[in-house]
């Protein structure tokens, strides 16, 4: 799709981005070696600092020994390593900055990709701040009384702000999400930057998974075959610490098969940062106009009112 050419002849192209809500040593592992011994290659999100308030979602942390020597021995895998907030609860900014100078000290860089997460304060464009005009109503109809939470971190003058260290420190940011396995056909512009949404230098697209009975919904025999068919792109966003493990520690038998049926195809299976920076050498960087942004939207919106999914 979109002239893509992959690299080393390779037919399409998968990865995953997953949030690390919920995620403590010994309910996520063994996924990840499922993916490891099939050649797959994806990005681990992680919170650096420990919080000190109430979780919202909340989980393990680079400051547990045991998840950070996973993390880091992950990354020396192949994994990327990508941030979800500093930590599981809203964080002000000097604690936010001294959160992605851990991230820095720990990974040996910035985060390269980011997703926020639910709830906090401090989420970029996040909520009704994703949407504009009309759809930005329809979105807080929709949502009356079920998101009571703004997000203020590309807010001037909130003690949440951090735009301009978003801008400056991470390059891509998760936003709109679809059904299609195919996310570079439903969003022929996968990565792009919004005018008017400044705090963030790229915004990236995904496919749902956010617990395991969409992710292999979406990844499912048929759809797999389309996306090879169409030679397309999927960056799936999940939670794989929402249950793609039994509490025995089996990982789920249907992901499995799905997952080695897949790594047996022709794919480029990379992380989500490597990914789009290949498609953006690819596409060259991409300005949304105000059409785009608009029907960017209303797909999403209606994405949301069809299938639920994530926020």
């Amino acid at each position: 799709m979109g002239g893509i050419i992959w690299p080393e002849g390779k037919s399409f192209a998968f990865t995953v981005f997953d949030d690390t809500d919920s995620a403590v040593p010994g309910n996520y592992e063994r996924v990840y070696a499922l993916l490891r011994d099939n050649g797959l290659r994806t990005t681990k999100s992680v919170w650096p600092l420990k919080g000190k308030g109430i979780p919202v979602n909340g989980g393990a942390t680079c400051e547990d020994p045991e998840y950070l020597a996973h993390m880091l021995e992950l990354q020396t895998e192949g994994f990327e390593i990508g941030f979800h907030g500093t930590t599981y609860h809203s964080m002000k900014r000097p604690e936010i900055e001294r959160g992605l100078d851990r991230f820095r000290d720990l990974f040996g860089s910035y985060p390269k990709t980011m997703a926020n997460h639910t709830g906090l304060a401090e989420n970029m464009y996040w909520g009704a701040a994703r949407l504009t005009g009309a759809q930005k109503l329809v979105y807080n109809i929709l949502m009356s009384g079920r998101n009571p939470h703004r997000s203020f971190g590309h807010c001037e003058g909130s003690d949440y702000f951090w735009g301009d260290l978003c801008r400056d420190r991470i390059v891509y940011v998760r936003n709109f999400v679809t059904s299609h396995i195919n996310t570079l056909k439903s969003f022929p512009q996968i990565t792009y930057h919004d005018p008017a949404r400044p705090y963030v230098r790229q915004w990236f697209s995904s496919s749902e998974g956010s617990n395991v009975k969409s992710f292999v919904q979406t990844i499912s025999e048929k759809n797999q075959d389309c996306l090879e068919e169409e030679g397309g792109a999927c960056i799936m966003y999940a939670h794989f610490a929402f249950n793609f493990e039994d509490p025995h520690g089996q990982v789920c038998p249907r992901f499995q098969h799905l997952i080695r049926r897949l790594a047996k195809k022709n794919g480029w299976f990379v992380p989500v940062g490597t990914l789009l920076d290949y498609i953006r050498q690819q596409q060259g960087d991409h300005i949304l106009t105000d059409f785009e942004r608009s029907r960017l939207e209303r797909n999403w919106l209606l994405h949301k009112i069809c299938v639920g999914g994530t926020t």
